[in-house]
């Protein structure tokens, strides 16, 4: 059977395995600050039917409350350990005594079961604070889910030495290739340490995320290429440095069993 994977834009995917529906990184905006969705249209409210929500950090593009908010009552969130002190506003979605949601905090390392799926949290090379500001208490995180097929949720990650070693082996990978800006900082992925990690981690599969979605206001002008490039320059890298695995660059709601067609 597998699994279907649905890339909604930005970092947000459904993985359905088992007849399990996971969401990652929901984020249903047309407008962030001072980001604005340039592709795509915002995912349609069956993007937010999930059994359960994974949350890879609290920056606001990966953890926003508004999105969340959408979600059916009673749907498990998981988040990084510290996420509800950190958030305030996330503790108002919490279920305890209030239909909401229920949420678990994890580190790297935790497993937390779904059904028949299991989850697994697993380190990321990445600012893990609400903001850039003050200690980090909160870890940023990667996800595994193991079902019928083992898929790696990334997150927001760099390359670090272990990576193959703490996310183990997998099936199908959701890589991070860009960003939302002309440059991306430490403790990110571009095209080509994207198709690094994927020759480390050697997957069967992998879908690009994290990239072609938002934009500063007022910058469309400005190294354009970096909105636009990143996932068919992730195609070539991974031809040539990775080239067992099947890469499947997606569309905006487009949909992918890896190792069968749709």
């Amino acid at each position: 059977m597998g699994n279907v994977i649905t890339w909604w834009g930005h970092a947000t995917c459904t993985v359905e395995d088992s007849g399990v529906r996971v969401l990652t990184d929901p984020l249903f905006a047309r407008r962030l600050a001072h980001l604005r969705r340039r592709r795509g249209d915002v995912p349609p409210p069956e993007a937010a039917v999930a059994d359960a929500v994974l949350v890879s950090h609290l920056h606001s593009d990966h953890l926003h409350l508004p999105s969340l908010a959408k979600l059916a009552p009673g749907t498990r969130l998981i988040v990084p350990r510290g996420a509800r002190r950190a958030v305030p506003g996330l503790r108002r979605l919490d279920a305890v005594g209030r239909g909401g949601l229920r949420i678990t905090e994890v580190e790297p390392g935790d497993e937390v079961e779904i059904g028949p799926l299991w989850v697994r949290a697993v380190p990321a090379c990445h600012d893990g604070r609400r903001l850039p500001v003050g200690p980090q208490r909160s870890p940023a995180l990667g996800y595994v889910i193991s079902g019928e097929r083992r898929t790696y949720f990334a997150g927001d990650t760099g390359l670090f030495d272990e990576m193959a070693d703490v996310v183990g082996t997998v099936d199908v990978a959701l890589l991070p290739v860009g960003g939302w800006g002309p440059h991306l900082g430490h403790g990110h992925l571009n095209a080509d340490r994207a198709a690094e990690a994927l020759s480390r981690l050697s997957p069967e599969a992998a879908v690009p995320v994290h990239y072609g979605t938002y934009w500063p206001i007022g910058m469309d002008g400005v190294r354009p290429h970096e909105f636009h490039s990143p996932g068919d320059e992730f195609v070539r890298q991974a031809a040539r440095r990775a080239p067992g695995v099947a890469v499947h660059r997606l569309q905006h709601g487009e949909s992918v069993r890896p190792g069968a067609t749709l």
